[in-house]
């Protein structure tokens, strides 16, 4: 091949860049050392120290700044004379639409979760601009190409379920570590710190009747007048000695297992509860919400310290007092965010106390935090591996050069003494409803199921759809946008309340509607398919979307569970990218022969082969836990090939 400075379809080429990170930041130089003359970058974050290790254009006075100008600013030093445009903004902002899209050549990703994927897939398909998408995990990465009408769309196969546990399990049965967390994490901080008319009752599986509902929620009601600290002991003896005693009240359950032991503040904390405050002066400035520490307050330093069970008791005690004395405002709006340091620290002590009732070796802050955050290793060789691929990827479709075009694997281990696997792409999936426009199907109760559920459920979580519009047949049944007056607003938020069958044009079985995303250009429709009752165990939601690519389902041995999901920031020094996922997919091969002998028997997988399933063997990891970054679909089993 020619040197890539003198390649005109590269030197003419307008290439658009989302995101600035680990993968980000080694894309950027690569293209600017390739011949790239106009670049665009779009990311909305800012640089922060745990960046600063695998992210090589930023350094220590850049920490606060924006990424995408900062990146600029680093590559013009040694590239001044090509042009580098930076955006501060976030993916779905109105400005970037089909006809911003359509400016481009080529698009390059390397964004942090499952929904802005989907909504930049959607918005290439729209624009008819070739998309690359990328991602790493620790040493395995990715980077797969998509090509309106000759190969698949990001949509066009299913991506698989985060990592899912049985609520029986979390709230009455914990075996792991992993178990106490997600109890501590998504039950108890929500309870005490999240929405208050969310369905969270601590109580809905220890306890019999709607005697104790009441019990409830007058235990993590704040009563008016109440000490906190008061109110902190009221908490930790319902949750940890009460709620336990109640648990143990079913002989039935522990037949087969170790009985948990109840645990009461007054065990080990004294009941002058002055002997164990906190310093809070040690909590920095009263308005520096990040300084707010309980291991600050109580001289703690050590992140790796396993703590004792007293010691965990103290941290949890003075967490919860700190969040009412310090951040009482944003109680009733928090969720758990692993760059929260107090958020941390309470659910990691929260979920010590709870392993120690369940007799599970308890974990430091340091290994908690990595669980609930759900983080991984981040390798910058892998990084910039994975912005190598992409670059060439990206010449071989500014050539029109479809017969090389190639989705690459990068493997942990030689395989075949291979490191990096090609393989031909697939062509687009003819019942992808984003790309090859087929209809889907919904089974639903229209006499009991109200257009909310319809929206919420359907359109925006299965659908991915951010500014829907619902008609059937001329009628518009529901609309979000800026520009709408008032009474329209009020006329489609009345319909949202009303059952499918009482609309001002009723859905019924037999209705054909159209949904369509003005953003994202995106249009579908969705046959209406009446049906009476629901499997609660199966099919929770009371409907069922057919025709939709989704994710495959994980093997559960309860109705309801809670995913394991954490947030989008860094944190040193065990982190996955922030904007870099993997989803190998090692069935997904055109060349099916070739993928028999060449994948690693040992590679961890976050997808399953739909179309070979003969070939796959699921493994339980009952013994380790496979913990990916922010990506929305994970699944922590491994993969076989046979």
């Amino acid at each position: 091949m020619a040197s890539l400075k003198h390649l005109p379809a590269v030197k003419g080429a307008k290439v658009l860049m989302w995101w600035a990170g680990g993968i980000g930041c080694e894309l950027l130089k690569t293209l600017a050392l390739s011949g790239f003359q106009d670049i665009h970058i779009i990311d909305m974050d800012t640089i922060e120290v745990s960046n600063l290790n695998r992210q090589f254009l930023f350094r220590q006075s850049h920490v606060g700044q924006s990424k995408a100008k900062v990146a600029r600013e680093a590559v013009l030093k040694f590239r001044p004379h090509i042009s580098i445009t930076p955006y501060h903004a976030n993916v779905k902002d109105s400005d970037f639409n089909v006809d911003f899209f359509k400016q481009f050549n080529v698009v390059l990703n390397g964004l942090d979760n499952l929904d802005a994927r989907r909504h930049v897939n959607r918005l290439c398909l729209a624009a008819d601009v070739p998309l690359i998408e990328s991602g790493t995990t620790g040493f395995l990465g990715q980077v797969t190409v998509h090509v309106k009408g000759r190969t698949e769309c990001y949509e066009c196969q299913p991506k698989p379920a985060p990592k899912t546990y049985p609520v029986c399990t979390i709230t009455s049965t914990p075996s792991k570590f992993v178990h106490c967390i997600v109890w501590a994490k998504e039950l108890l901080f929500a309870k005490l710190f999240g929405d208050k008319n969310q369905a969270n009752d601590l109580n809905v599986r220890s306890s019999d009747g709607a005697s104790s509902s009441k019990q409830a929620e007058d235990v993590f009601e704040h009563r008016k007048d109440e000490d906190i600290e008061q109110y902190g002991r009221r908490i930790y003896d319902h949750v940890f000695g009460y709620n336990i005693e109640v648990a143990l009240s079913n002989e039935d359950t522990w037949k087969n297992r170790n009985r948990p032991k109840p645990i009461y503040s007054s065990e080990f904390m004294p009941n002058d509860l002055s002997q164990q405050n906190g310093n809070m002066e040690k909590n920095g400035a009263a308005n520096d919400i990040s300084s707010v520490s309980a291991m600050a307050s109580l001289g703690m330093k050590n992140p790796q310290d396993v703590w004792s069970l007293k010691e965990n008791s103290r941290v949890f005690l003075e967490a919860l007092k700190l969040f009412f004395l310090k951040r009482e405002k944003e109680i009733g709006n928090l969720t758990f965010d692993k760059d929260d340091q107090l958020a941390v620290e309470f659910v990691t002590a929260a979920a010590n106390i709870r392993a120690a009732s369940f007799g599970i070796p308890l974990h430091s802050l340091f290994e908690a935090k990595g669980i609930a955050g759900n983080i991984v290793h981040a390798v910058a060789t892998t990084n910039a591996i994975i912005a190598g691929l992409i670059v060439i990827e990206a010449i071989k479709v500014l050539q029109n050069d479809t017969k090389n075009y190639r989705m690459t694997y990068c493997l942990e281990h030689p395989t075949r003494k291979m490191l990096l696997m090609p393989v031909e792409p697939f062509e687009p999936n003819r019942s992808c409803y984003v790309c090859s426009e087929t209809p889907l199907s919904l089974e639903i109760n229209t006499h009991r199921a109200k257009l909310r559920d319809f929206v919420e459920k359907i359109v925006k979580a299965m659908l991915g759809m951010s500014l829907p519009l619902i008609m059937h047949g001329s009628a518009l049944l529901y609309e979000v946008g800026d520009d709408l007056d008032e009474e329209m607003v009020a006329n489609y938020a009345a319909n949202l309340d009303k059952v499918l069958s009482e609309l001002p044009t009723p859905v019924t079985s037999g209705t054909m509607l159209t949904i369509e995303d003005l953003q994202q250009e995106l249009s579908c429709q969705i046959n209406i398919k009446h049906r009476e009752e629901f499997d609660e165990e199966k099919e929770p939601d009371g409907m069922v979307l057919s025709g939709w690519t989704q994710a495959p389902s994980v093997v559960k041995d309860d109705k309801e569970s809670i995913a394991n999901a954490g947030s989008t920031s860094n944190e040193p020094p065990v982190e996955a990218e922030k904007n870099d996922e993997i989803e190998i997919t090692t069935g997904k091969k055109r060349k099916q022969s070739e993928v028999s002998e060449a994948v690693d028997p040992d590679l961890s997988s976050v997808d399953g082969d739909t179309r070979n399933p003969d070939k796959l063997q699921v493994l339980d990891d009952d013994d380790e836990l496979t913990i990916f970054d922010n990506w929305d679909s994970v699944t922590n089993k491994k993969i076989r090939m046979q």
